[in-house]
């Protein structure tokens, strides 16, 4: 029988992070802090930068190493740090220059001093991430996915009893049952000792364990759902502000455990031969608010108002199943936290590269000027107090999006299995830098390409609708004109075959007699623009000379962005706390009244919609039929509806 469920929490350990940092190192960092400058310090504890963080993830053991060239054109790309010691002088693949106080360090890409005709180096520079801090939000994100089952620790038995160490589970002879508690649960009777024990009822014996007001379930459901804001969903419910909050959770619960049965147990045993992803990121501003009792009248000691915060969405194009979205806020963290974290390691004199906490908005905790400390005692106190400013608002902090995005793309990797990956972005450099990080072995093996989708929000509809019928019109001429006739897809896919006859996304350069493959922006115009979009740009960033042109062509005529783009609208359209600003009153600005305040809850948001999104809602396909996302990629057979989400056993 089904077990009760749980949130997944941090001691729960879903990803085990083996400690980068060695007792003896920590020794040494503690002694150093007193005896080095803060440049010195850090220089002695750079070794961080390539050094790779061994994680433990559904008992599989993984390397985290983040730090490593990013231009797919490049002959070091996707190669680890290595030293030539058969060279004289012994240089490095790569070099780490910049200045650590203005947080401009860079890696650079070294010449091959071995075999520089094979292959080029092109100057490369790329930013460098703390892995240790990759692995942390890898561990925050994969919590976030799981629950758990509730456990409670019995005690069956009374101190006297003889047969302490038995349990009705695995011993239910020494036991007599006693009929059933009010929950409806089993109670069970020691033998020896007669000591009377409840146990948790299983789902099937009480849904609704310590839930009141269960009978409003698919009601507040559909008002969520529905764009209803939280304080109207109260009135009509008949509930309080905080029973609102209980049931959201509640809700997130049950569908992280419909998502487990119909989602990740049917991706594990599915392979795909090719999966198309389309990532974006959805910015929404969260009503950054004090807590309660931390109010103040002063205007000098505030926070901004409205911080903008990431959504990180990715979806299949060909089906539109959104196969995550990740808030880019920690809500667990404290300050305390990373306040005891300086004090163990010492994270405000090394590189931000090693630091456990890079990825958060403060990551470290001001700490008193040091015997041979650069900095000011003023520049001190002005950096506490910004920090402990922070801590009368609400609880948490922001996360760098970039550390979203390689995590939010590390876990689709584990979860998905394909022979061959596409993706469709933006000009987003954060998902560009994230995707070639970890998908830098499928991009060197040729089994990952990656494409650019342009287009221009500016453009009213009117001027989309009239580019459409333009471009669709000079297709069916030049259709006529070469003597083609068929579909408006068949004649784009003949007039890239000719188009990509004269048109590279790469640039042939000529170094000492050798030619090499370097990256081009040589953007083109799609020739099947959209209705509501106009005409869109489309790039290459990966190497795609080895396909023929028809291949080329009709990957061309896949890139777009309405995966993402359908579910951002939805977001928008559905959910009331991430909705877009409304005018004030005296249409004067925006108003950010319904703003979310709290990021868990939108990220509680997101995940209800997500799952509603891929297996209940319907879309016309190009047959006519009407089927699910999850339908049409092919992990169930049927639409559920919010019911079967909200009571399956």
């Amino acid at each position: 029988m089904g077990k009760l469920k749980r949130l997944a929490t941090k001691e729960d350990e879903i990803v085990h992070i083996e400690l980068p940092v060695s007792d003896t190192e920590r020794n040494s960092r503690q002694t150093d802090y007193l005896l080095l400058t803060p440049l010195q310090f850090a220089k002695k504890y750079r070794h961080a930068l390539f050094q790779p963080v061994t994680v433990q993830y559904k008992e599989q053991s993984h390397s985290i190493q983040m730090n490593r060239c990013t231009n797919p054109f490049c002959k070091w790309f996707g190669q680890d740090q290595t030293r030539f010691t058969e060279v004289k002088g012994k240089p490095s693949r790569y070099k780490l220059g910049g200045s650590m106080k203005h947080r401009s360090q860079m890696i650079t890409c070294n010449p091959d001093p071995i075999h520089p005709t094979r292959g080029m180096t092109w100057d490369c520079v790329a930013q460098p991430f703390s892995n240790w801090s990759i692995a942390e939000e890898i561990a925050r994100l994969a919590t976030l996915d799981q629950v758990k089952d509730r456990t409670p620790d019995y005690v069956f038995h009374r101190d006297s009893c003889t047969k302490i160490m038995t349990t009705p589970f695995d011993q239910p002879k020494d036991f007599y049952k006693q009929g059933k508690s009010k929950s409806n649960s089993q109670k069970w009777q020691c033998k020896t000792g007669r000591k009377m024990t409840n146990v948790l009822p299983t789902t099937r014996e009480n849904f609704s364990y310590r839930q009141k007001r269960n009978e409003i379930l698919p009601l507040f459901a559909a008002l969520l759902l529905n764009r209803t804001p939280v304080k109207r969903s109260c009135e009509i419910l008949g509930i309080g502000s905080e029973t609102y909050y209980q049931k959201s959770e509640w809700l997130y619960r049950r569908c992280l455990e419909f998502l487990e049965r119909y989602e990740k147990k049917a991706f594990q045993s599915k392979r795909f031969k090719s999966v198309w992803v389309n990532t974006d990121k959805l910015i929404y501003y969260l009503n950054n608010v004090r807590k309660r009792g931390k109010g103040s009248h002063r205007y000098d000691n505030v926070e901004e108002k409205h911080f903008p915060t990431h959504i990180v969405i990715s979806s299949d194009v060909d089906t539109r199943y959104v196969f995550r979205s990740d808030v880019a806020y920690d809500w667990q963290v404290r300050l305390s936290d990373i306040e005891t974290d300086t004090f163990l390691y010492k994270e405000d004199h090394v590189n931000l590269f090693a630091r456990k906490n890079a990825r958060l908005r403060f990551s470290y905790c001001p700490q008193p000027p040091s015997p041979h400390d650069t900095q000011s005692t003023l520049e001190y106190v002005q950096e506490l107090n910004e920090f402990e400013r922070r801590d009368q608002y609400i609880d948490g902090l922001h996360v760098n999006s970039t550390y979203t995005t390689i995590a939010h793309f590390w876990l689709m990797k584990q979860m998905i299995h394909t022979n061959e990956w596409r993706f469709v972005t933006d000009e987003d450099f954060s998902i560009m830098t994230a995707l070639f990080r970890v998908f830098a072995r499928e991009v060197r093996r040729a089994d990952a390409h990656h494409f650019l989708c342009k287009i221009d929000r500016t453009k009213s509809l009117k001027d989309a609708f009239t580019e459409y019928q333009d471009t669709i019109r000079d297709l069916e001429v030049w259709g006529a004109r070469k003597g083609y006739s068929g579909s408006v897809r068949k004649l784009a896919f003949l007039w890239l075959s000719e188009f990509l006859k004269h048109h590279t996304f790469h640039e042939e350069v000529n170094v000492g007699g050798n030619v090499y493959r370097k990256e081009a922006s040589t953007f083109m115009e799609h020739p099947l623009p959209s209705i509501d979009q106009g005409v869109r740009l489309v790039d290459c960033t990966t190497d795609v000379s080895s396909f023929d042109i028809a291949h080329i062509a009709n990957m061309i005529l896949k890139v777009n962005d309405k995966a993402t783009s359908s579910f951002m609208q939805q977001i928008r359209r559905r959910l009331s706390i991430l909705e877009r600003p409304l005018v004030t009153a005296r249409k004067e600005g925006k108003s950010y009244i319904y703003s979310n305040f709290n990021p868990k809850y939108a990220q509680y948001a997101v995940t209800i919609l997500r799952t509603y999104y891929n297996f209940c809602m319907t879309y016309k396909t190009s047959d006519g039929e009407r089927l699910t996302p999850a339908q049409r990629i092919g992990i169930t057979h049927k639409r559920f509806t919010m019911k079967d989400i909200l009571y399956f056993k």
